[in-house]
């Protein structure tokens, strides 16, 4: 951990989400992995006081906090290789060809988790943790994501022509239970911001046409949006991949800010140009290097980033994904060190 170079600033973070210029420019992530955490913090973070208490250390203005529910979709799980971190239990696969769900039957006969079971217990806990100046992002997500994977990949795409009113029912009922906790965290009047995460693109296109999202899935992100338009607070998107056939759907949904640009598929600047005056860009610092790259080519990247999107405002610093378990401690510091120190305006 090293020495604290700014100090929170919730205000300063909605400012930038809802596009607008704020005194420097915020730091955003999705996710860090937790070995990265208790290798800088020096202990396990555990508890929402330790979450907070890193976040505030490297920089951010909040912490992002999830609703705790299980649903069973018979994931992959990685062979043991007596690597800890990678039987991890984030190092598994979803199912590619069949999963649990693949008639009628299977539908009705799934084990719903109930809204009324949701775990809403470390919001609660936020309360009273969080330092002065932090807020609270409320996030969840993989409406589109957790469908499939209930069904396999492969068989949801075959069921949305043979039998659509099967996906319609499936992803509404995901959707339903997605929904209901956006909008108990948007009834939080703790909670400063909402996050949805769900890709429904790789580096090459969406994953499946871009009519099927319109019909089934930005209905329900524009509903989860709502519930954060209702607050008067922003409303950030996350999803990979090449989204040129689907922004102009985004922004009509009710987004604020979208995460995280993935630089193989769009370029940062082109849409900070095209999309600016209609959205906060989040993220876009590659991955890659901050796993693979030198700290040198890490600083370079992340100043050049800087220089090209930083002005006018309406950027979040960030990766291009998330800090996963195989970054480079070192690279993910001198990325954080220099948007804190080089951000201003």
């Amino acid at each position: 951990m090293f020495e604290r170079l700014r100090e929170p600033n919730f205000e300063r973070l909605t400012k930038t989400l809802f596009g607008g210029k704020a005194d420097c420019v915020p730091l955003i992530e999705l996710g860090i992995h937790p070995r990265v955490k208790e290798e800088i913090l020096g202990r396990p973070v555990a508890s929402v006081a330790d979450e907070a208490e890193f976040m505030r250390s490297m920089g951010y203005d909040f912490v992002k906090i999830q609703p705790k529910i299980s649903f069973e979709v018979g994931e992959q799980k990685v062979e043991d290789s007596g690597d800890d971190y990678a039987n991890a239990p984030d190092r598994a696969w979803a199912p590619e060809h069949g999963g649990v769900i693949s008639s009628w039957e299977d539908f009705e006969n799934y084990p719903w988790p109930r809204i009324e079971d949701i775990d809403y217990s470390r919001f609660e806990e936020a309360r009273g943790a969080l330092p002065d100046g932090m807020g609270v992002i409320g996030q969840y997500g993989d409406v589109f994501t957790l469908a499939w994977e209930l069904m396999g990949f492969e068989t949801y795409a075959m069921t949305t022509f043979e039998d659509p009113e099967l996906v319609k029912a499936l992803t509404d009922k995901v959707g339903e239970i997605v929904l209901s906790m956006f909008e108990t965290m948007g009834d939080m009047d703790w909670v400063g911001a909402l996050w949805l995460s769900d890709d429904v693109a790789f580096a090459s296109g969406t994953l499946l046409s871009p009519d099927f999202f319109r019909e089934y899935f930005f209905p329900i992100l524009a509903k989860a949006a709502s519930y954060a338009e209702k607050r008067g607070i922003p409303f950030i998107y996350h999803t990979d991949g090449l989204l040129w056939d689907v922004l102009d759907d985004i922004v009509a949904s009710g987004v604020n800010a979208l995460h995280p640009i993935e630089p193989k598929a769009m370029d940062i600047r082109e849409v900070k140009a095209k999309y600016g005056d209609k959205l906060c860009l989040c993220g876009g610092i590659e991955v890659d290097v901050i796993a693979r790259g030198s700290k040198e080519e890490m600083i370079s990247l992340t100043e050049k980033l800087l220089a090209d999107v930083a002005p006018g405002g309406g950027w979040c610093a960030g990766s291009s994904n998330s800090v996963p378990d195989y970054a480079k401690t070192e690279n993910y510091v001198a990325m954080v060190e220099t948007i804190l120190k080089k951000g201003t305006y």
